[in-house]
């Protein structure tokens, strides 16, 4: 609660929805650490937390700093998000969050997705004779396709293509209200079609993840809404952030080869260094939260009420935290970074990632000595996610 002696927030008209700030956030990010613990801005009337101890708060505090008003920019996508996992606080948030746990325990999904570190041997192999490639779709997004695709148990048809791009329209969708948000309701329509017409429980993959979500809202353990919409939470959250990471971390391997000598001789390293790129280039950019009242942080206020932007690609950013926060370090082991959320809302698709990012890089580790970009890479901005479409390289 408020005190006599607290003050309002720093005002800051930085815009971290602009173009070029989603392009390179970073400076952004630093500025806004700087300022204060709790920044205003003001081009969105959103209330920030830019470091790591006040986000790490923040996300334990889910009574204080609430996910039920949903965790978007703008009111439209919070109405649409109803029912979501992303969009609840305990306990309704226990019940459904029960029903993923359960489809995603590791020796559930080895069942499903088979010997992820053979797929990864065989993939690696194939790229090795190749050579040169392309970081994302050769080498980050083929097993998350893949395996993710099958887990979920989406029908294996000419739709699988397209649900990548809009599950990166769902992201869009998510952000402030404006020209880049509203330009990807299309995306949005699209993709809640597909699942209410083509990926129903009919239609599913036997054995697969969706069957465990729909037969759980047969018994009544979770709404049909609540069932859907999980699927939608997944079909996002489950692939393009998985991408994101693992292609980001070939990024800055690429760029960082003592960094990638040192995982070879060391293939233990393999986790941390997966866990450092994820921090430094964090697939969640930012969610936000509602205040259910008035929230002093350092001294400073923020009302009840009010909308708070929560990022994590800042906090995991913060020397206050990570000494050369900048620094790209595979002997880190960054296991405390906030890039797969932290509390209640703790990414539920961690442990699938981990396993195929680290498959991925053990089979590379084996086999690559050499990581080189032979062009730049192409990104295309998003409110909420960062991560990277194309990522010409060379192994040897």
């Amino acid at each position: 609660m408020t005190s006599s002696t607290t003050t309002s927030a720093i005002e800051s008209d930085i815009d971290l929805f602009s173009t070029e700030a989603l392009h390179d956030p970073v400076p952004s990010y630093r500025t806004l650490r700087d300022l204060g613990p709790v920044v205003h801005m003001t081009e969105h009337d959103l209330y920030g937390l830019f470091r790591y101890d006040q986000v790490r708060a923040a996300l334990v505090d889910w009574e204080g700093f609430s996910s039920a008003q949903g965790i978007a920019m703008n009111p439209t996508a919070n109405e649409m998000s109803d029912g979501s996992l992303l969009s609840m606080d305990p306990p309704r948030h226990r019940a459904v969050r029960k029903v993923l746990d359960d489809a995603l325990r590791p020796k559930y999904v080895r069942q499903v997705a088979g010997n992820i570190e053979h797929l990864a041997d065989e993939l690696v192999d194939d790229l090795m004779r190749r050579e040169t490639f392309d970081g994302v779709t050769d080498f980050a997004a083929k097993l998350p396709v893949d395996i993710v695709m099958d887990l979920i148990g989406f029908p294996r048809d000419e739709q699988r293509d397209k649900i990548l791009v809009w599950a990166l329209g769902a992201f869009n969708y998510f952000g402030p209200p404006g020209e880049r948000q509203l330009s990807t309701f299309p995306d949005v329509q699209a993709l809640m079609q597909y699942l209410v017409t083509d990926a129903t429980p009919d239609k599913l993959l036997p054995d697969s993840f969706g069957q465990i979500v729909w037969q759980a809202a047969d018994r009544g353990e979770i709404t049909e809404n609540e069932a859907l919409m999980t699927m939608s939470a997944y079909a996002c959250a489950g692939l393009d952030t998985t991408i994101a990471g693992v292609a980001s971390t070939l990024w800055l391997l690429a760029q960082n080869p003592d960094e990638w000598t040192a995982i070879r001789q060391d293939p233990k390293l393999v986790p941390g260094a997966f866990l450092e790129g994820v921090r430094l280039e964090t697939p969640i950019q930012h969610f936000s939260r509602v205040t259910t009242e008035d929230k002093e942080i350092e001294g400073v206020t923020i009302p009840e009420g009010a909308r708070v932007l929560v990022s994590y690609a800042a906090a995991n950013r913060d020397e206050r935290h990570y000494p050369e926060p900048d620094r790209f370090r595979a002997d880190r082991n960054p296991a405390d970074t906030v890039g797969f959320g932290f509390g209640v809302h703790n990414c539920p698709g961690r442990t699938l990632a981990s396993m195929e990012a680290h498959a991925l890089f053990g089979a590379l580790a084996k086999r690559a000595s050499t990581i080189e970009l032979t062009g730049e890479p192409i990104r295309t901005p998003n409110n909420i996610t960062r991560g990277l479409d194309t990522l010409p390289v060379r192994i040897s």
